[in-house]
């Protein structure tokens, strides 16, 4: 049985500063599960390019709120109880409303290392 909190992966370079927020990586590839759980704020006010090749990512929202954009340009509202699923790789603006952050939990698969960061300075999108 694997048993983590949020304390405990922030003493570890499972905690990852992304540069538009944070993610604690509660699990990862070492942890044998074939898929990664995030927990990841999303600071107020900020945008995030993003495009997970090699990787689909699934988000729920439990705090704050914000959008996702597709590169085609259609906007979905992000609120406490959304679900978003980049099941085809999608590239997106992610988005959090100012006033507060935005946190999510965020599944990926297959599973992260655990100490991937973005680039946010790329004209392209960031991902990993």
């Amino acid at each position: 049985m694997i048993v983590r909190n949020l304390k405990d992966v922030e003493q570890t370079p499972h905690f990852v500063n992304y540069g538009n927020g944070t993610s604690h990586r509660l699990l990862t590839s070492a942890d044998g599960m074939g898929f990664t759980v995030c927990h990841t704020v999303v600071k107020a006010g900020t945008e995030s390019h993003l495009q997970y090749v090699n990787h689909l990512e699934s988000c729920y929202c439990i705090a704050g709120a914000g959008e996702i954009e597709t590169a085609a340009g259609q906007i979905y509202p992000i609120e406490v109880g959304t679900l978003y699923a980049l099941n085809e790789h999608d590239r997106h603006y992610m988005r959090a409303n100012s006033g507060a952050d935005m946190v999510l939990v965020s599944v990926f698969s297959p599973a992260l290392s655990g100490t991937e960061i973005h680039n946010l300075t790329s004209e392209s999108a960031s991902g990993y």
